[in-house]
Order: C-alpha cells, then structure tokens, then sequence
C-alpha cells in the first residue's frame, strides 16, 4: 500500500555479479555503501549515484587466493570496514583476495586519492564470509574479527593489543556482531561456544565483552595483551522454572537514550534467534548500559579443576587492584592481578533483558531475525514517546513493531506488530538496516540486501484503506494519528504545531482504542486482514493490525516500485482433542473392517478341498499318516552311547493283502481261517514291550551285532482267535507289509533270543487282525 514512486528508491549497484552489500556508513548528506571491489556513494534523499571508489585486488594476489584453494568468487576484495577518519578521510579495509590490506582515502573534488597503505592483519577478516566489526574511537581502530587465514584465531585488537591467541577461556570461536564505545569503555557483542558449558554438551551463548579505552597492556609477557578484558552472557529468555533461551545474537542496536516507565536510561536492542537445528525461533531484547556495567562489576566465575563445574569465585580471592578495572597505567599491575584476569575473563552473572521479557518473539519455519534499527522516542499526541523498531529477517521482511507500554513502565513488554513489508524477494536476507534522517522531515528507512539497496518512508499514515477514525487509531502506530480538524489519519511533521495537543489530534498506542472515535468497522479488517497470531494476546499485548499491498499494485516491473506490504505468516490449522479423538477411531474402524473383509474374501478363493488333506486320496481306509522313511538313510555311526528310542504303534484295522500286492493288505479282510497266523514285517531292531504296554525299541551293541531276526515281540489280545506275530528281517523298508505267502497256519517261530531265553507264550488271537505303523 504505496502513496506513489517517490515512496520508495532503489539502488541495484553492478547488475552483472552480486555485490554482496554489507556496510553503511552516513557521511553527512550522503550514504557510503561497501560491496565487492567497490564503495558506492548514494544520494540519501533519493539513492541516486554520485560517485564511486573502485578497489580490485592485484592480479598476483588472485592467483595466490586460488592457489591455496579458493574460488574465484571469494578470491575478490570485499569491503568490510569503513570508517570515517573525519577531514574528509576515509579508512576502508577490504578482504584482498584472502590477503586484507587497509588504505587511507582523502576526498578532494568529489574524487578518492589513495594517501596510505597498510596489512589489514588482524583488522579486516580473510573470508567474506567471517563476521566482523570495528569501530573508531581516540584516533584508534579497535576491531573484532579473525587474524589468520583459517578463521582459527579469533582476536580483539587494537594496535599493539590482543587478546590472548588460541586461549578459549578469553575467544572461543566467536561471531562478532557489533561494537561500540561508552564512557571509558569499548563494547564487543558476540555470540560463541560456551566454554562454561562444556561439561554438559556444546551450545552457543551471547556476549558482551570489553576493555579499557586507556589500556596500554602490562608489565613483562602481558606487553602486548589486554589488562582489562572481561566479558559476560546476555540474557534473552522466556522466564519461568525452565527458561525458554534465545541464545544466538545476530544484531545490535546504536545506543538508544529514553524514558522507560519513569526512567532516564541508555538501551542496546538486538535480535537473538535459537540455534539453527532447534526450533526456530527470534526475539528482540532490550539491554539497560547500567546492568551491563553493574554485571562486571559483579562476581566472577571459575572452574577449578577440569572436570568440576563452574562456580561464583570467592570475594577473597580477588586481588586488588580489581581485574577489569581502568587504571591510570596499566603496565604497573601487579602480576597477581594480571594472572587472575587471565583466567578469569568470564563473569558469574548474566546480563539481564531490561523489561524483564524479549519485547517481540516470532516462532516462525520460514524466516529468523537477521538485522534491527531503531528510530528512538517517537512522540505521539499527549507527550508519550515509544522507541519504533525495523526489524530485518533471512527472507527479506521488514518489521515494524513497538512495545506499547513502554512509556508506562520497564517491568514488562506488551509487542505489537504494525505492519510486515516483503522489501526484498523471498530467500534474500537483510544485511543491513539504518533509520536516517538527511533533514527535519526527510526521515529515511535504508535497508540493504546482498543485490540492491531500498529507502523506505518509515510510516504508511494517509493510506486510502484507513478511513475512519477508530481505524487510525487501531494501528497503534506513533507515528500517526487521527486530524480532527482535517478528517483524515496523517503522520506527524514538523510543520504541524499542535501535533502534541491530544485534543487536536487522536491517539492511543497503548489501547489501540479512543474515546473521542466513533467505532465503526473493526481495526483488525485494516488491509483487509486480522493478524491471528497475535489475537490472544489482544487485551494484554496490544492490537496488531496488518497492511497490506492492493492488487493493483502488485507485478510491476519499475525499479521504483515501492515494497510489498504482507500479513504476518497465516496461522496453522488447529484441531480439537474430540476431533483428533473421532478421526482416529473411524480411521482404526475403517482399517478393520477392510481387513476383514479381505481376510474373508481370499479365504474363500484359496479353500482346499477336505480330500486335498488326504495324504493318498485315492485309498480306501478311514485314517492313515505318511511317516519318514527311517531305513532310506543309513543311519551315521554315533560315537556316544545314543539315548533310547521310542517307537509308537498305532492300531489300523487293515483286511488280508492278496499275494499278488502288498498294498492290498490294506484294502481287502482277508477270509477268516482259525489259527490263522498274519505276518509282519518289522525293523532290524529288537522291540519289547514295557510295563505300559508301549513297544519300544532295543538297540543291541556288541562284536558284531546279534541277529534281530529271532527277537520276537508279541501283543497280547483278548480274542476267540489265535494269531501269532513273528518278526522278519525286511532291507529297506520302513513301513508295515504282509508276508504274502502261507495260507496254512505256521506254528509260532521257536528260536531262542540271544540271551538264550525262549519267546513269551503268544496271546489268545484277536477277532481280527491289526496292523502297526512305527515311528520314532
């Protein structure tokens, strides 16, 4: 939702290669702006080119950077410091092709001359890719960045200070994010690897470490290293028994000086986000420059043995004159003091969030705070002034939002989101964002990608869409307000003499609602949309109203073409515990019945036929079961004593075989003759009968074996009829057959066992005769 083309500038930069954008440095009227192998200098009214400084690495040094393995896109000087020496210099410090070098430019006649140049070792990082800061204060460049070529050896420096070299108590593995200067000190923000955390797994914690502007090192080996280096943890976090930490910082904030419920004091906004593999989310926290110093002027933290944890020191054992401290001349300390400060950068206690809670938090999987500026204490009509914070994120959205009861009191935060502007195209993120002001009305947005430079009117007031009173007031934005005279929302100028007159002009950030406005349709259709993240947090938190683009101004191709101003992300689809509840029981009902149904279906298409059950279907007897042949193998020699086998009969009438096949024992009663004797054929083992009745077989071991052929073994029946069962040898036969032969009686076998006893007397005959099948 756009006024015109002169709401917003573009700067594209060289549209043949990315430019990687990074630093902005105001110089007066004028915007100085650090890419690859080139600074630009912009116009601030309208982003407009005036001239430019062109700085490409010599060819000896390009060949160098790709003979140590680099690509050609990284073997290119990228600026990453720029700073005004005031006088019309400049101290630019460039990458180099993985060889920084610093140079002194002099500004004559709109033109650069190149005065000085110096190694920029330890002053500007090797890799593009290296997080870095440095800030100009007394004439010296203090600077936080990598000094070797591996990105191993983090230091902060300042000619001829460092701090201690590969000494992960002082840099463990850091990510610089800013720096600043504040009384006699200068600021570092950082994130790194918690060294105090070791013991319990790897995690990143955000810092904020210092030094003395007047250290001059100390006596002996700490000549060239700092007396003063102390640092401690920022804390943004969600309170509660388990704190919710946003442990990574990404950004900072100039020093911000206001009024906080009633308070006169100095602030450091940042952005913190959670790390990359949690969950994904961003925070903006405040930090008050007093609790900063009332940390380091707090208890250290030590770990006495490797494997113990870290502890608060004990004030005696903190020597005097107190580690840290600014001293007239430092190289007179004692070692004492030069040796404890050594080992005992880190201080016990963190530093805490000034409204005691982040200011905004956004749980989001499509974007993460990178970049945040702010424009300080905003006056709205009845003299209440609110900080405005841009809020910069990976995948090109700018944010405006406010804490709403700011002014009221500095014990809690009440976010609301006024408005996401899509800036750049999805998946470019914003390096780099600076409200700036060229004149008393000419208040700038400058944000920067890695292609293109944008400037933003920071407030979208006379919007056609916001045509009511209630409406104006409902964005809850400082800088506009409800003209009773005019009929109309406008933002303030200058010009407007009784814009802190609340009788002239409506406005209610902290409510979102007045009294003089009549309600007419809701605040939450500003745009045409109601931001449902923030609906619960409504009464609370403040109202967050949303603008958004009209149709008609989306698609456009001109260069001027103002941002695209979306809602927050839509909120997912939620369901009740009673649908959930429902869905899944007709789910795990549909799934059984189909299985049923399945199960019923191929059952009936793969049924067998009963006789398919029969082992031979073709012969007439009622039960009969296959067994395993036990002669078809030859049974292998056992060298141990083998356990006793058991052999089980199973009674089968079977009627007399015809002597032409032996299957026919078992389909035709032979004719009845008395003493009548049926033959069967056994095993070459001897079988006798225990005191249960069961046949069981007796393996006989000696010098080669006795003859099984005589070892008889008789059943016993009850019957009108004798039948006698004689025991014969049978080769390779496992199964039951008849003798085939004799029609006439023979007298039962009288030859002696091989013990020499004589058989058992036989039983009386059995009605009819019955036939055995062994198994074992």
């Amino acid at each position: 939702m756009l006024d015109g083309i002169d709401d917003t500038h573009k700067f594209l930069g060289n549209e043949t290669h990315t430019d990687f954008f990074r630093l902005l440095l105001r110089d007066g009227n004028y915007l100085l702006v650090g890419g690859r192998n080139v600074v630009y200098n912009l116009s601030l009214t309208d982003l407009t080119e005036q001239r430019r400084l062109v700085w490409y690495s010599s060819e000896s040094d390009v060949q160098m950077c790709v003979v140590k393995g680099k690509d050609e896109e990284s073997c290119q000087n990228y600026i990453r410091v720029l700073v005004s020496l005031g006088s019309g210099r400049l101290l630019i410090c460039g990458t180099n092709s993985f060889k920084p070098v610093c140079r002194e430019y002099g500004v004559q006649r709109d033109t650069y001359h190149m005065e000085k140049e110096k190694p920029g070792q330890a002053v500007c990082p090797y890799d593009p890719e290296h997080n870095s800061t440095a800030v100009y204060a007394d004439a010296e460049l203090y600077s936080g960045t990598v000094a070797d070529f591996s990105g191993m050896e983090p230091i902060i420096y300042r000619e001829p200070l460092q701090t201690e070299p590969y000494d992960s108590m002082t840099l463990n593995a850091p990510d610089f994010v800013n720096s600043l200067v504040h009384g006699n000190f200068v600021y570092f923000f950082f994130r790194e690897t918690a060294v105090e955390y070791i013991n319990c797994g790897k995690s990143v914690f955000s810092r904020v470490a210092r030094v003395c502007r007047d250290d001059r090192g100390g006596p002996h080996r700490f000549k060239q290293r700092w007396t003063s280096f102390l640092k401690s943890r920022l804390n943004c976090s969600v309170a509660g028994d388990f704190p919710f930490y946003f442990n990574e910082i990404q950004s900072t904030t100039e020093l911000i000086e206001g009024v906080y419920g009633g308070l006169n004091a100095q602030l450091i906004y940042g952005t913190f986000t959670t790390p990359p593999n949690s969950i994904s989310g961003s925070a903006v926290c405040a930090f008050s420059m007093q609790d900063i110093a009332d940390t380091f002027e707090g208890t250290f933290k030590e770990q006495s043995a490797i494997n113990s944890n870290w502890l608060p020191v004990n004030s005696a054992k903190v020597p005097e004159p107190r580690p840290g401290t600014c001293h007239n001349d430092s190289r007179q300390l004692p070692d004492q003091t030069l040796n404890f400060i050594k080992t005992h950068a880190l201080m016990d206690e963190s530093v805490p969030a000034f409204f005691g809670e982040p200011i905004v938090i956004r749980t989001s999987f499509h974007y993460r705070f990178t970049q945040i500026a702010v424009d300080p204490q905003v006056k709205t009509p009845g003299g209440k002034a609110y900080d405005v914070l841009f809020i910069g994120t990976d995948n090109g959205k700018i944010i405006k939002a406010i804490n709403a009861v700011s002014y009221d009191t500095n014990k809690r935060a009440a976010p609301v989101v006024i408005e996401e502007l899509q800036a750049f195209g999805a998946g470019s993120p914003v390096r780099a964002l600076r409200v700036a002001r060229a004149g008393r009305d000419a208040a700038r947005l400058i944000a920067v990608s890695d292609k293109e430079v944008l400037s933003l009117r920071l407030h979208r007031c006379s919007s056609d869409k916001i045509s009511s009173c209630s409406e104006c007031v409902a964005l809850q934005d400082p800088y506009c307000a409800w003209d009773k005279q005019a009929g109309r929302c406008r933002a303030y100028s200058h010009g407007v003499s009784r814009w802190l007159d609340e009788n002239s002009f409506y406005q209610s950030v902290s409510t979102g609602s007045h009294a003089a406005c009549p309600h007419s349709k809701d605040a939450g259709a500003v745009g045409g949309l109601s931001s449902g993240l923030y609906d619960d947090a409504r009464e609370n938190k403040g109202e967050v109203i949303n603008i958004v683009q009209d149709k008609d101004g989306k698609g456009s191709n001109n260069n001027n073409e103002g941002p695209e101003v979306l809602a927050a992300d839509p909120p997912p689809a939620a369901y009740s515990v009673e649908t959930l509840a429902l869905a899944v029981a007709a789910g795990a009902l549909a799934a059984l019945g189909a299985g049923f149904a399945a199960g019923y279906i191929c059952g009936r298409r793969c049924k067998k036929d009963d006789d398919d059950n029969m082992p031979y279907p073709d012969t007439e007897y009622e039960y009969f079961e296959q067994r395993q042949n036990i002669n078809r193998i030859q049974a292998e020699p056992k060298l141990l004593q083998q356990v006793e086998e058991v052999t089980y009969a199973e009674p089968v009438l079977a009627p007399q075989p015809k002597p032409a096949s032996p299957r026919a024992t078992l389909r035709k009663h032979p004719p009845y003759h008395p003493h009548h004797e049926t033959l069967f054929q056994f095993q070459p083992d001897t079988y006798r009968r225990d005191n249960f009745g069961t046949l069981r077989s007796h393996q006989v071991n000696g010098d080669g074996g006795a003859d099984t052929r005589d070892q008889l073994h008789h059943h016993k029946h009850n019957a009108h009829h004798h039948h006698t069962l004689v025991s014969q040898r049978s080769s390779g036969s496992g199964s039951v057959t008849g003798s085939g032969s004799s029609s006439s009686p023979s007298p039962p076998s009288s030859s002696p066992s091989p013990s020499g006893e004589r058989p058992p007397t036989p039983p009386p005959p059995a009605p009819q005769a019955c036939a055995y099948i062994y198994r074992n």
